[in-house]
């Protein structure tokens, strides 16, 4: 990605995608290319936990809510230490940000960081392509970085794709760390960093969990290393068909009978432990208003998403596993997407979405509730 970080509402931009429609706008933050895979997030809020999730890494996110930046950016909304999309998207930014807690405009923002936008193109008929057509290898250009639109399309194809793709250590810290319980402490849980969300630790903690962070590449010795009363993975980007370590550490945890939590693509990492396959959805799951229904009591839940691969297990049985029973325990309703995994002879589960839920719903903040008590249960 090569950017630039002057003034760019003026300065003619143009997205190609790898099926050769291309979309003409203007520089939306830095000015330059970037490349990535085109999705398309339906929040209409929350933008700035969208932009700082590491899940979105290497994705151009394209915003289906057509007025964004209307609240700035602030200091105490980010989930991670930066921006990680490649590219953002949007059709009519906001001119003026008005928030009390506002700091800078998100157009500064994403200039500071040297994010590649374009803004002022139709998001709705992006949209509807990347649902027509699936979700797709993508290039913005602007400034310097557009002298003959003839050699972009080459260039965007020339770009590897998501299927494949191993991000997680890209992500993920390098050093551990340990997030204190708040109040009393009563657990504590080794959380397996594989692009972690700050909102994440804080959900557990506010539950009298320390919880110590550790990176995407943490052994299972690294992991019972500190005593853990229970094992947690993380959401993350890429292909879970990468992460065959992950997978090695989750099954040790899985022999031992630790209880265990997982989260989107640890949600992936636990059907993978189990046998299950893993597949590409043809556009993802992604924005705070996805409806899954929790099977194991009947309620329906309005969840925030960021995954574009899925688990493939039987929604209308128990299976039978390396580890014993399991069952899917939540599921989309949108698209019967498995959304949750249980295991029905030792305490492990995990969901597909993210019950932390930065910047909401909080319908799934049960869900670590549900971790604490299988703790409690394992302990007695």
């Amino acid at each position: 990605m090569t950017t630039s970080t002057r003034g760019t509402d003026r300065v003619p931009a143009v997205l190609v995608l790898e099926d050769g429609r291309i979309f003409r706008g203007r520089a939306y933050g830095a000015v330059g290319e970037t490349f990535g895979e085109a999705v398309f997030s339906t929040g209409m809020t929350g933008y700035q936990e969208t932009l700082t999730d590491p899940s979105y890494h290497r994705q151009v996110v394209v915003m289906t809510a057509p007025h964004v930046g209307n609240t700035g950016v602030n200091d105490e909304d980010p989930e991670s230490s930066r921006i990680w999309v490649a590219g953002y998207v949007v059709r009519d930014p906001a001119r003026v940000s008005s928030n009390w807690r506002a700091k800078r405009s998100l157009d500064e923002e994403l200039r500071t960081q040297g994010v590649v936008g374009i803004q002022g193109i139709d998001t709705r008929a992006l949209t509807r392509h990347l649902r027509e057509r699936g979700a797709m290898r993508v290039g913005i250009f602007s400034g310097s970085a557009l002298p003959d639109e003839g050699t972009l399309l080459a260039e965007v194809r020339r770009q590897p794709e998501m299927t494949g793709a191993d991000l997680s250590a890209e992500v993920a810290t390098k050093e551990s760390y340990v997030v204190p319980a708040i109040g009393e402490k009563k657990f504590t849980v080794a959380a397996v960093d594989l692009g972690i969300k700050g909102m994440t630790p804080h959900r557990m903690a506010e539950r009298g969990i320390e919880v110590h962070v550790l990176p995407a590449t943490a052994t299972a010795e690294d992991v019972y290393a500190v005593a853990p009363d229970g094992v947690f993975f993380s959401n993350g980007p890429g292909d879970p068909a990468t992460a065959d370590g992950p997978v090695a550490v989750m099954r040790e945890v899985l022999s031992r009978k630790t209880p265990l939590f997982g989260i989107c693509f640890g949600n992936q990492i636990l059907g993978r432990a189990l046998g299950f396959g893993t597949y590409k959805l043809k556009y993802g799951h992604r924005g705070i208003n996805q409806p899954v229904q929790d099977r194991t009591t009947g309620k329906v839940e309005v969840t925030a998403h960021n995954h574009g691969f899925a688990v493939d297990a039987p929604l209308d049985k128990v299976s039978d596993t390396p580890f014993g029973r399991a069952e899917v325990s939540h599921v989309c309703l949108n698209d019967n997407v498995v959304e949750g995994l249980q295991l029905l002879d030792q305490p492990a589960f995990s969901v597909q979405y993210h019950p932390e839920a930065a910047a909401g719903p909080h319908d799934a903040a049960y869900l670590f509730d549900r971790f604490v008590t299988l703790m409690e249960a394992e302990r007695a």
